[in-house]
């Protein structure tokens, strides 16, 4: 398989296991989250489409 080719399948394999993770997070009600241009955006169980921190988030603390 050319390197071309190669790389299309991978992506394609990533673009697949992505779309399946959101899928179920949403399912299980964990928001999805984005950044368009340094703006996070969240993606709630329900559709909605927000940039207000969902409180699931709010709970998390990061380990530095």
């Amino acid at each position: 398989m050319d390197e071309l080719l190669l790389s299309r399948e991978i992506v394609r394999i990533g673009n697949r296991a992505v779309k399946k993770a959101q899928k179920e997070s949403l399912e299980m009600g964990i928001p999805n989250v984005y950044s368009l241009n340094g703006v996070i955006f969240y993606q709630l169980p329900d559709g909605t489409i927000t940039t207000d921190q969902p409180e699931e988030y709010k709970k998390i603390t990061l380990k530095r």
